[in-house]
This record gives structure tokens, sequence and C-alpha cells, in this order.
């Protein structure tokens, strides 16, 4: 199977790295569709595990099969948090808890791979905020590219471009990668993409899982979001 990292001449990152990318504003360093990016960052962390053989995703429940570090930290923590269990948890259970610390160290690891650069600001001069504007766009660039290849003009993907748009299809954030592009097209391609045979039986059940999870959690949080604001 595939590394953890793209096997290219982009720079190391993570499926969350490059989907924290995707979302973040180049020149404000806002992040668009935050909530929803969180979760999917959270679902790749699980993706990216299964991918370096690592844990596997039997009954919706993931297990560790070798608990060697990796050498990112991102993964390595996640890694470490899932073999400490005493039982294994659903995929579902892992996305939210892992979501807080997966987002923060895709931000630290774009930062400290000189993607994007940190600005500290206060709202109304009162209220911290942070924002990463971007630093080189030669990855997210990339990232582009193989999207639109693969979305836009049928290019056959790697596990780790399919995986990524599995991630951006199961969180409903297809406008992240074709802001301009038509909507029902663009979901259609993903979803062929997304439940085609690209992988091994271990990443499909993987990717389902997290999928499956992300629609139920962007689900409930929709209904509690429309109940709580009624």
């Amino acid at each position: 199977m595939d590394t953890p990292m793209e096997p290219s001449t982009e720079a190391f990152t993570t499926l969350g790295e490059q989907l924290l990318l995707l979302s973040l504003d180049d020149e404000s360093g806002h992040a668009k569709d935050s909530a929803k990016v969180a979760l999917a960052i959270s679902a790749a962390v699980l993706v990216e595990l299964v991918l370096a053989d690592r844990v596997d995703v039997a009954d919706d429940k993931v297990v560790v099969v070798d608990a060697t570090p990796l050498g990112e930290p991102a993964l390595d923590t996640a890694l470490a948090a899932i073999a400490g269990k005493d039982k294994p948890g659903s995929a579902k259970d892992w996305i939210n808890q892992l979501k807080a610390d997966s987002v923060a160290r895709a931000n630290t690891g774009l930062i400290e791979k000189g993607l994007v650069r940190e600005e500290k600001k206060k709202v109304l001069g009162l209220f911290p905020v942070r924002r990463y504007p971007e630093a080189d766009g030669s990855v997210e660039a990339a990232v582009r590219q193989r999207l639109d290849a693969v979305v836009l003009r049928g290019a056959t993907p790697n596990e780790r471009t399919a995986s990524l748009v599995a991630l951006l299809h199961g969180a409903r954030l297809h406008r992240l990668a074709f802001p301009d592009a038509d909507a029902r097209r663009i979901a259609a391609a993903m979803e062929s993409i997304s439940h085609d045979q690209w992988s091994a039986t271990a990443v499909r059940r993987a990717v389902k899982a997290a999928e499956d999870a992300l629609a139920t959690i962007i689900a409930v949080t929709v209904t509690t979001t429309v109940i709580t604001g009624s």
C-alpha cells in the first residue's frame, strides 16, 4: 500500500493537511466550512493509518494491527490513542475524539512545512483569533491539479487521491475543491470515485466507515443547529 505521505515532488503532507489547505483562503487565512473540515481531517487520520497498515476497520470497529510509529506526529498521536484503549471504538467515536487534536496538528504541520504562516489578530480589538494565510502555494496547486484530473477528466486515482476525494464527498465539501464547477456534476463524479474499485479491501472498508460516520455526524449537527436556532 501507499505510505502515508504523498510519493511525489510535492512536500510531504498528510491527507488532513491537504484538506486544511483546500479550506483556507489564500490571502486572509480564514478557514471555510471549518466544522465539516475538522471532521474530515479527523476521518483522514483513520484512513491514513489504514493506508499505512497500522489499523484496520472491521464491523465498524477500529483495531490496531501494528503500533509502530510512522514518524508523523499527527498520525502517531492518534495511533497511540487507539492502541491505548482496552476495547476498540467505532469510526464515528474516533472521528469525534480525535477531531480537536487532528486539526491542531494539521495546522502545526502546515506551518512547520512552510506552507502557511500564522497570524494572530484581535476582532473588535478584544477577541484573539488566528489566521493561516498562504506562504507557499505549490502544494495546494498540485493537490487541486490531481483532483481536477481525477474528478473532471476521469484520470485513474491512486489510493491517496481517491481517499481524499471520498473524504471531501463524505463531508459534503465538494465546493472547497471545485468552487466554480457544476455542483451536481462534481457530486456525481466524487460519488462514483468514492465507490469505485480503486483500493485494497481494508482501505475500502475504512473509507466507507469514515464516509458513513461523517454523514451521520454532519446530519446530527445540522439537525441540532436548526432546532437550536429555531
